[in-house]
Protein backbone atom coordinates (compact mmCIF):
# COMPACT_ATOMS: atom_id res chain seq x y z
CA UNK A 1 0.00 0.00 0.00
CA UNK A 2 1.41 3.41 -0.96
CA UNK A 3 2.09 6.10 1.64
CA UNK A 4 -0.73 8.28 0.25
CA UNK A 5 -3.23 5.43 0.54
CA UNK A 6 -2.09 4.74 4.10
CA UNK A 7 -2.59 8.40 4.99
CA UNK A 8 -6.08 8.40 3.45
CA UNK A 9 -6.96 5.18 5.29
CA UNK A 10 -5.81 6.63 8.62
CA UNK A 11 -7.75 9.85 8.03
CA UNK A 12 -10.93 7.92 7.23
CA UNK A 13 -10.49 5.79 10.36
CA UNK A 14 -9.97 8.87 12.53
CA UNK A 15 -13.03 10.52 10.97
CA UNK A 16 -15.21 7.47 11.66
CA UNK A 17 -14.02 7.27 15.26
CA UNK A 18 -14.71 10.99 15.71
CA UNK A 19 -18.24 10.66 14.30
CA UNK A 20 -19.01 7.66 16.55
CA UNK A 21 -17.63 9.49 19.58
CA UNK A 22 -19.66 12.61 18.75
CA UNK A 23 -22.96 10.76 18.47
CA UNK A 24 -22.29 8.77 21.64
CA UNK A 25 -21.45 12.02 23.42
CA UNK A 26 -24.61 13.70 22.15
CA UNK A 27 -26.74 10.70 23.05
CA UNK A 28 -25.38 10.61 26.61
CA UNK A 29 -25.94 14.33 27.05
CA UNK A 30 -29.48 14.15 25.71
CA UNK A 31 -30.53 11.38 28.09
CA UNK A 32 -33.19 12.52 30.51
CA UNK A 33 -31.86 13.45 33.93
CA UNK A 34 -34.30 12.25 36.58
CA UNK A 35 -34.97 13.60 40.05
CA UNK A 36 -33.79 11.43 42.91
CA UNK A 37 -34.54 11.63 46.60
CA UNK A 38 -32.41 9.64 49.00
CA UNK A 39 -33.90 7.86 51.97
CA UNK A 40 -30.96 7.58 54.33
CA UNK A 41 -31.86 5.58 57.42
CA UNK A 42 -28.31 4.56 58.35
CA UNK A 43 -28.30 6.81 61.42
CA UNK A 44 -32.00 6.56 62.20
CA UNK A 45 -33.20 4.63 65.23
CA UNK A 46 -35.90 2.50 63.60
CA UNK A 47 -38.21 -0.17 64.86
CA UNK A 48 -40.02 -2.64 62.63
CA UNK A 49 -43.78 -2.25 62.84
CA UNK A 50 -46.43 -4.93 62.74
CA UNK A 51 -48.55 -3.38 60.01
CA UNK A 52 -50.54 -5.32 57.44
CA UNK A 53 -48.57 -4.69 54.26
CA UNK A 54 -46.88 -6.28 51.26
CA UNK A 55 -43.70 -4.43 52.38
CA UNK A 56 -41.62 -4.37 55.52
CA UNK A 57 -42.38 -1.16 57.39
CA UNK A 58 -40.36 0.64 60.03
CA UNK A 59 -40.96 3.78 62.05
CA UNK A 60 -38.57 6.08 63.85
CA UNK A 61 -38.49 5.55 67.59
CA UNK A 62 -40.14 8.57 69.16
CA UNK A 63 -41.54 9.77 65.80
CA UNK A 64 -45.16 9.16 66.65
CA UNK A 65 -48.25 10.76 68.12
CA UNK A 66 -49.99 8.70 70.78
CA UNK A 67 -53.69 8.22 70.13
CA UNK A 68 -54.74 7.69 73.75
CA UNK A 69 -58.33 6.77 72.91
CA UNK A 70 -57.31 4.02 70.50
CA UNK A 71 -54.08 3.30 72.42
CA UNK A 72 -52.16 3.39 69.17
CA UNK A 73 -48.95 5.06 68.06
CA UNK A 74 -49.55 7.12 64.93
CA UNK A 75 -46.11 7.33 63.32
CA UNK A 76 -45.35 10.61 61.60
CA UNK A 77 -43.19 8.93 58.97
CA UNK A 78 -42.88 5.36 57.75
CA UNK A 79 -40.00 3.66 55.95
CA UNK A 80 -40.47 0.85 53.45
CA UNK A 81 -38.36 -1.99 52.12
CA UNK A 82 -38.96 -5.19 50.22
CA UNK A 83 -40.07 -8.32 52.04
CA UNK A 84 -38.36 -11.36 50.50
CA UNK A 85 -41.41 -13.56 50.84
CA UNK A 86 -43.35 -11.25 48.49
CA UNK A 87 -40.81 -11.21 45.66
CA UNK A 88 -43.26 -12.82 43.21
CA UNK A 89 -45.70 -9.97 43.87
CA UNK A 90 -43.00 -7.34 43.32
CA UNK A 91 -42.08 -8.96 40.00
CA UNK A 92 -45.63 -8.27 38.81
CA UNK A 93 -45.65 -4.70 40.11
CA UNK A 94 -42.18 -3.58 39.01
CA UNK A 95 -42.26 -0.72 36.51
CA UNK A 96 -40.28 -1.28 33.32
CA UNK A 97 -41.84 1.48 31.23
CA UNK A 98 -39.35 4.26 30.52
CA UNK A 99 -42.21 6.43 29.26
CA UNK A 100 -43.84 6.67 32.70
CA UNK A 101 -42.82 9.35 35.20
CA UNK A 102 -43.89 10.49 38.67
CA UNK A 103 -43.83 14.17 39.68
CA UNK A 104 -42.33 14.63 43.14
CA UNK A 105 -44.19 17.44 45.01
CA UNK A 106 -41.26 19.44 46.34
CA UNK A 107 -43.35 22.66 46.35
CA UNK A 108 -45.99 21.03 48.55
CA UNK A 109 -43.31 19.66 50.87
CA UNK A 110 -42.01 23.21 51.25
CA UNK A 111 -45.48 24.64 51.93
CA UNK A 112 -45.98 22.22 54.83
CA UNK A 113 -42.75 23.25 56.58
CA UNK A 114 -43.08 25.39 59.69
CA UNK A 115 -43.35 28.29 59.99
CA UNK A 116 -45.22 28.31 56.71
CA UNK A 117 -48.53 28.26 54.92
CA UNK A 118 -50.37 26.25 57.56
CA UNK A 119 -49.35 28.60 60.34
CA UNK A 120 -50.99 31.36 58.29
CA UNK A 121 -54.15 29.30 57.73
CA UNK A 122 -54.47 28.67 61.47
CA UNK A 123 -54.02 32.37 62.29
CA UNK A 124 -50.65 31.91 63.99
CA UNK A 125 -48.84 34.38 61.72
CA UNK A 126 -49.49 36.97 59.01
CA UNK A 127 -48.94 36.65 55.27
CA UNK A 128 -45.17 36.72 55.76
CA UNK A 129 -45.61 32.99 56.34
CA UNK A 130 -46.86 32.62 52.76
CA UNK A 131 -43.31 32.84 51.42
CA UNK A 132 -41.19 29.86 52.44
CA UNK A 133 -37.83 28.35 51.44
CA UNK A 134 -37.81 25.43 49.02
CA UNK A 135 -36.80 22.34 50.99
CA UNK A 136 -36.57 18.73 49.91
CA UNK A 137 -38.20 16.91 52.81
CA UNK A 138 -39.92 13.55 52.51
CA UNK A 139 -43.11 14.38 54.38
CA UNK A 140 -46.18 12.24 54.94
CA UNK A 141 -48.33 15.15 53.75
CA UNK A 142 -46.97 15.00 50.20
CA UNK A 143 -47.77 11.35 49.67
CA UNK A 144 -44.48 10.26 51.19
CA UNK A 145 -45.58 6.64 51.46
CA UNK A 146 -46.46 6.56 47.79
CA UNK A 147 -43.20 8.23 46.79
CA UNK A 148 -41.10 5.65 48.65
CA UNK A 149 -43.05 2.69 47.32
CA UNK A 150 -43.00 3.86 43.70
CA UNK A 151 -39.26 4.44 43.98
CA UNK A 152 -38.82 0.87 45.25
CA UNK A 153 -40.83 -0.33 42.25
CA UNK A 154 -38.46 1.35 39.78
CA UNK A 155 -40.56 4.37 38.83
CA UNK A 156 -38.61 7.41 37.63
CA UNK A 157 -39.24 10.87 39.05
CA UNK A 158 -39.21 14.48 37.98
CA UNK A 159 -39.72 17.28 40.49
CA UNK A 160 -42.09 20.25 40.40
CA UNK A 161 -39.03 22.36 39.62
CA UNK A 162 -38.17 20.27 36.55
CA UNK A 163 -41.68 20.75 35.16
CA UNK A 164 -41.93 24.44 36.04
CA UNK A 165 -38.62 25.25 34.35
CA UNK A 166 -39.33 23.09 31.31
CA UNK A 167 -43.06 22.35 30.91
CA UNK A 168 -42.47 20.57 27.59
CA UNK A 169 -40.56 17.86 29.44
CA UNK A 170 -43.82 16.01 30.09
CA UNK A 171 -44.29 15.53 26.35
CA UNK A 172 -41.49 12.96 26.49
CA UNK A 173 -43.65 10.65 28.59
CA UNK A 174 -46.75 8.64 27.76
CA UNK A 175 -47.99 8.49 31.36
CA UNK A 176 -47.61 10.98 34.21
CA UNK A 177 -48.37 10.09 37.84
CA UNK A 178 -49.08 12.74 40.45
CA UNK A 179 -48.70 12.33 44.19
CA UNK A 180 -50.13 14.96 46.55
CA UNK A 181 -49.02 17.84 44.30
CA UNK A 182 -51.25 20.36 46.04
CA UNK A 183 -49.19 23.50 45.32
CA UNK A 184 -48.04 24.14 41.75
CA UNK A 185 -47.20 27.05 39.46
CA UNK A 186 -49.34 28.13 36.52
CA UNK A 187 -46.82 26.66 34.07
CA UNK A 188 -46.82 23.33 35.87
CA UNK A 189 -50.63 23.31 36.06
CA UNK A 190 -50.89 23.95 32.31
CA UNK A 191 -48.33 21.25 31.48
CA UNK A 192 -50.11 18.64 33.61
CA UNK A 193 -53.68 19.41 32.58
CA UNK A 194 -52.75 19.46 28.89
CA UNK A 195 -51.04 16.05 29.04
CA UNK A 196 -53.30 13.31 27.63
CA UNK A 197 -52.65 10.64 30.29
CA UNK A 198 -52.28 11.70 33.91
CA UNK A 199 -52.97 9.47 36.92
CA UNK A 200 -54.08 11.64 39.85
CA UNK A 201 -53.14 9.20 42.59
CA UNK A 202 -53.96 11.55 45.47
CA UNK A 203 -56.99 13.85 45.81
CA UNK A 204 -56.33 17.58 46.37
CA UNK A 205 -53.76 17.82 43.57
CA UNK A 206 -53.43 21.13 41.67
CA UNK A 207 -55.26 22.97 44.44
CA UNK A 208 -53.35 26.21 44.99
CA UNK A 209 -51.28 28.50 42.77
CA UNK A 210 -47.79 29.48 43.84
CA UNK A 211 -44.93 31.38 42.26
CA UNK A 212 -41.24 30.57 42.57
CA UNK A 213 -38.29 32.87 43.13
CA UNK A 214 -35.34 30.78 42.02
CA UNK A 215 -32.83 33.45 43.05
CA UNK A 216 -34.14 33.44 46.61
CA UNK A 217 -35.06 29.72 46.46
CA UNK A 218 -38.54 30.38 47.81
CA UNK A 219 -42.16 29.78 46.90
CA UNK A 220 -45.07 32.12 47.63
CA UNK A 221 -48.80 31.44 47.70
CA UNK A 222 -50.62 33.47 45.05
CA UNK A 223 -54.16 32.14 45.02
CA UNK A 224 -56.21 29.32 46.53
CA UNK A 225 -56.79 27.57 49.84
CA UNK A 226 -58.84 30.56 51.03
CA UNK A 227 -56.31 33.17 49.89
CA UNK A 228 -56.44 36.07 49.17
CA UNK A 229 -60.19 35.69 49.72
CA UNK A 230 -61.74 33.05 51.95
CA UNK A 231 -64.26 32.18 49.24
CA UNK A 232 -61.48 30.96 46.90
CA UNK A 233 -60.90 27.24 47.18
CA UNK A 234 -59.08 26.02 44.09
CA UNK A 235 -56.54 28.60 43.00
CA UNK A 236 -56.98 27.70 39.33
CA UNK A 237 -60.79 27.40 39.44
CA UNK A 238 -60.19 23.88 38.15
CA UNK A 239 -63.46 22.07 37.52
CA UNK A 240 -61.95 18.62 38.17
CA UNK A 241 -60.65 19.42 41.66
CA UNK A 242 -61.57 16.37 43.78
CA UNK A 243 -60.51 17.60 47.22
CA UNK A 244 -63.98 17.36 48.74
CA UNK A 245 -64.86 14.79 49.92
CA UNK A 246 -62.15 12.42 48.67
CA UNK A 247 -59.11 13.89 50.47
CA UNK A 248 -60.60 12.90 53.81
CA UNK A 249 -61.42 9.30 52.93
CA UNK A 250 -58.27 7.63 54.25
CA UNK A 251 -59.78 4.17 54.68
CA UNK A 252 -60.45 3.73 50.94
CA UNK A 253 -62.98 0.96 51.54
CA UNK A 254 -64.67 1.67 48.20
CA UNK A 255 -61.67 2.89 46.25
CA UNK A 256 -61.90 3.30 42.54
CA UNK A 257 -60.34 5.21 39.67
CA UNK A 258 -62.71 7.32 37.60
CA UNK A 259 -62.16 9.07 34.28
CA UNK A 260 -61.63 12.74 33.56
CA UNK A 261 -60.73 14.13 30.11
CA UNK A 262 -56.95 13.86 30.57
CA UNK A 263 -56.65 10.78 32.74
CA UNK A 264 -57.89 9.06 35.87
CA UNK A 265 -58.47 10.13 39.46
CA UNK A 266 -58.57 8.05 42.63
CA UNK A 267 -61.59 8.63 44.86
CA UNK A 268 -59.79 8.38 48.22
CA UNK A 269 -56.50 9.28 49.94
CA UNK A 270 -54.33 6.17 49.46
CA UNK A 271 -51.49 6.60 51.96
CA UNK A 272 -52.50 3.33 53.68
CA UNK A 273 -53.99 1.62 50.66
CA UNK A 274 -50.79 1.92 48.67
CA UNK A 275 -48.81 -0.32 51.02
CA UNK A 276 -51.68 -2.69 51.83
CA UNK A 277 -53.12 -3.43 48.42
CA UNK A 278 -51.15 -4.79 45.48
CA UNK A 279 -54.21 -4.41 43.23
CA UNK A 280 -53.89 -0.62 43.36
CA UNK A 281 -50.24 -0.80 42.35
CA UNK A 282 -51.02 -3.26 39.55
CA UNK A 283 -53.70 -0.95 38.15
CA UNK A 284 -51.29 1.96 38.35
CA UNK A 285 -48.76 0.00 36.32
CA UNK A 286 -51.27 -1.25 33.74
CA UNK A 287 -53.10 2.00 32.98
Amino acid sequence: MSINKKIIFVLIAVLLISVIYYYNFMDNNQKQQFFDFNINTSQADLEQLEIDSIFKISGGKGEFILDEEARLKQYTRLYFEFDEKNQATYDQLMNNDEKTVVIYPIFTASAYNQPGFYNYYSGQCDDNCLTVPIKLILRAEIGGNGAQILKLLNYKFLSDIDVDKNPDILKKFDKVILLHNEYVTQKEFDAITSHPKVIYLYPNALYAKIEVNYDQKTISLIRGHGYPDKTINNGFDWKYDNTHPYEYDIECDNWNFYDIPNGKMLNCYPDKLIYENSTLLKKLKDF
